[in-house]
């Protein structure tokens, strides 16, 4: 075979290749998939969230509310730095209020991404932690919650080579955690380069004061992560291959692969109704409109609800979606009694009626 033909098989091989990747990345991305209208009764927007909620995490009735996200890729409309605020559900006039942060922090580039709640069992005390992304870096900031301030004590950063590009947080003690990473690579071609090529290199890190270590890998992007009631197992989204992951906390905190359950869509940030047990998550329907954010056809909306998720038929339920027209790339969706909160990554934030 001459250099010439050689090069013109080269040329075809590549093109192929080029061809097959850019069909399964639509798949990936949900690129075709159009969807019904299905509301929930009685929706208003949460007066005061105008740039995101991307994720929510409620507490005995209160409700945190981590905003103003900048991200590579995401739509940002405002400069100001990202804040926390709080939602007292049980409260009739429902007006967020914003948690000013005390300490030695540095407020004008906070830029707060997944967050998570614990209570200390000895004392009570309420610990925010919070993924922040500074200069587009990637660490976890622990603060002890003032309630009777309504305020945010800063306690310490957290970094590590293992934490790079940390998208959600569980908390399971107050200086430990579980957290995703969302991309292997730390250079923005090269995170283009991963779900491209869908390379399966992204993984659940163990953190705390004792040890650092990766406990499950072999994700595609490692999203939204949270904890069953009873603190048995780790449920993690699988964005990328539409699926929630159920993972079991080992006791030397490795994780076991239990299972995946299929969702039908690009899903974000979960919540655990502590009472029945049930996953609540926000999800992209369409993930190519998320890339492109055209304003005359924008991302969608879209909560689902996971029932009995550790039995052999659990039920997947879509409740809530729109197509952009009411809410526009939901993140969350975080139920407390009668209620459901639905944050998004860039835009507003909805509170309805659940009956």
């Amino acid at each position: 075979m001459g250099t010439l033909a050689f090069l013109s098989l080269a040329v075809v091989a590549f093109a192929v290749l080029i061809g097959e990747r850019l069909i399964s990345l639509r798949h990936v991305a949900l690129s075709y998939r159009e969807l019904t209208q299905n509301y929930l009764p009685n929706c208003n927007f949460i007066e005061g969230i105008d740039f995101g909620a991307e994720d929510i995490t409620i507490l005995d009735g209160l409700a945190f509310l981590s905003t103003g996200l900048k991200y590579p890729g995401v739509p940002s409309y405002s400069e100001d730095p990202g804040k926390i605020y709080t939602l007292n559900l049980l409260d009739s006039e429902q007006k967020i209020k914003v948690l000013h942060i005390r300490g030695d922090f540095d407020k004008d580039s906070f830029n707060p991404h997944g967050i998570s709640v614990y209570t200390d069992d000895k004392d009570g005390a309420i610990y925010l932690f919070v993924v922040n992304h500074p200069q587009g870096k990637s660490q976890v900031e622990i603060f002890r919650f003032l309630e009777n301030e309504n305020a945010l004590e800063y306690l310490k950063t957290i970094r590590h080579e293992l934490l790079h590009n940390v998208n959600d947080i569980v908390a399971v003690g107050t200086e430990s955690f579980y957290a995703t990473n969302d991309h292997y690579f730390t250079n923005d071609i090269l995170k283009i380069v991963e779900p491209f090529l869908s390379l399966p290199w992204c993984d659940v890190v163990y953190y705390s004061p004792e040890t650092v270590q990766v406990v499950a890998g072999g994700f595609l992007s490692a999203n939204g992560i949270n904890i069953s009631p009873d603190k048995r197992h780790l449920y993690v989204s699988h964005i990328l291959k539409h699926t929630i992951a159920v993972l079991e906390i080992q006791k030397n905190t490795v994780l076991s692969h239990v299972k995946e359950i299929d969702v039908g869509s690009l899903c974000d940030n979960i919540e655990v109704d502590r009472e029945t047990g049930d996953l609540w998550i926000g999800c992209h329907p369409n993930g190519l409109k998320c890339v492109f954010h055209d304003p005359n056809d924008p991302p969608g909306s879209e909560v689902i609800r996971i029932e009995n998720i550790l039995s052999e038929k659990p039920q997947v339920t879509q409740v809530y979606s729109d197509d952009g027209s009411v809410i526009i790339a939901s993140s969350v969706a975080a139920p407390y009694r009668e209620k459901l909160l639905i944050g998004t990554v860039y835009q507003k934030a909805l509170i309805c009626d659940l009956k």
